[in-house]
This record gives structure tokens, sequence and C-alpha cells, in this order.
């Protein structure tokens, strides 16, 4: 019979105390994104819950402005909904942006490829896409 990973988790008692952290982090995301507004909700994210602190991670300086002076109604909202929480603290934390690739070599264009660009360019009237194919051109001659 097939069990899952959960199950794995939590047959061991380090590993089933992670996951019910995990679980208790994962309801009280659940329930933050319901009470803060939708402007709001994409910017900022439930990163900890520790002795009935919770902790919150906003994007900005603004979005973290605007979550401290709504804690107070926050945390009274949470509690009212099975979850003990005393205190909130929003801290600044920009997303990480996934590291752009290195960047990546021109292409080289065929001796066919620039002869008909040539052709096309000489066939074309003065104007922008004239300039910026002549540039092209000037780009691949160089080469």
């Amino acid at each position: 019979m097939y069990q899952g990973p959960e199950q794995y988790l939590d047959s061991d008692a380090n590993t089933s105390r992670l996951m019910a952290h995990a679980r208790l982090l994962l309801k009280l995301s659940q329930r933050f994104a319901a009470l803060v507004p939708a402007g709001l909700r994409h910017a900022a994210h439930v990163a900890n819950y520790k002795s009935g602190t919770l902790i919150i991670h906003a994007e900005n300086g603004a979005v973290a402005a605007k979550l401290r002076q709504m804690s107070l109604r926050l945390c009274d909202d949470l509690s009212s909904s099975k979850f003990k929480c005393s205190d909130m603290v929003v801290k600044v934390q920009p997303r990480q942006l996934p590291a752009r690739p290195a960047s990546v070599p021109p292409k080289s264009l065929s001796a066919q490829a620039v002869a008909s660009l040539e052709t096309v360019y000489g066939d074309l009237p003065a104007g922008s896409l004239k300039d910026a194919l002549a540039a092209l051109l000037g780009r691949v001659r160089s080469e």
C-alpha cells in the first residue's frame, strides 16, 4: 500500500513536530490571506509563528507600514479564530528574484541572410525601419 511522504514525516518524533508547525503556518497563511486587503495579499506573507507572535514578511516598506497599522485588528481577528496572537512583527523582506542567466553570445547571420537583408535595405524608403536595418547590418559586418 502506498504511503505518502507526510506519513513518513509524521512517524518520527522530530519531524512530526516540524510537520505540525508547517501545518500551523499553512493554516495561519490561509487565514492571514483571508483577512488582509486584496492589495496587500500578494505583497506580504506569514514567515513564522513563535509563542503567540506572528512574524510577517512584507515586500517593501509601504506594505510593512500599512500592516503595522493594521496589526492590532489582524491579531484580534486571528485570535478569534483559534490562533493565539498576542503580537505581530512585520519585517521588510524583498522577494528574491531568480538569477539572470549568463548573457548569451549573439548569433551570427549566414552570408545568404546578410545578402537578403542588404537587398531589402536597398528597397526600403528612408525611415526608422531602414535606420534599424542599417544598424543591424553594421553590427553584422563588424563581426
